[in-house]
């Protein structure tokens, strides 16, 4: 079943997760997927939106704690559930994904099997034009 499942993200939560990775680039960020199972397609799961968590102190766990209990709280009313995790590391060259995150993403996976792991390339994240945005939401992110 495993390789049969289709992940879809919306431009919503990609966003966000790329705005917080590129606003912390000197540190690790990471964050969490919430979505569900498409009820049409038991083999596509849809993420719908994106929490980021921390971007320094990755490794403290009460907070991790507490920060998952309550976005399953908020985002249940919703109907969305956590479906998965995404980290940016904090070195530039760094493509693997660390044991804090590993971690992190086999306890969502304790409770979610089918959670998809993000790991966002900072090299191509650097390829993001920059410049001033004139969009009055997205001012205090740039």
């Amino acid at each position: 079943m495993a390789a049969d499942l289709k992940y879809e993200i919306s431009q919503n939560a990609y966003i966000k997760l790329v705005l917080h990775a590129l606003k912390h680039n000197t540190t690790a960020v990471n964050g969490i997927l919430l979505g569900r199972v498409n009820p049409q397609n038991e083999n596509v799961v849809e993420i719908i939106d994106s929490v980021h968590l921390f971007h320094s102190n990755l490794a403290l766990l009460p907070p991790l704690e507490i920060a998952l209990i309550m976005i399953e709280e908020h985002y249940g009313s919703q109907g969305l559930g956590i479906v998965g995790y995404f980290h940016a590391n904090e070195r530039f060259d760094d493509v693997e994904l660390g044991i804090v995150a590993k971690n992190i993403s086999d306890h969502i996976c304790r409770y979610f099997p089918q959670a998809a792991v993000l790991l966002l390339d900072n090299k191509k994240l650097e390829a993001v034009p920059k410049g001033k945005c004139q969009s009055p939401v997205m001012q205090g992110l740039t």
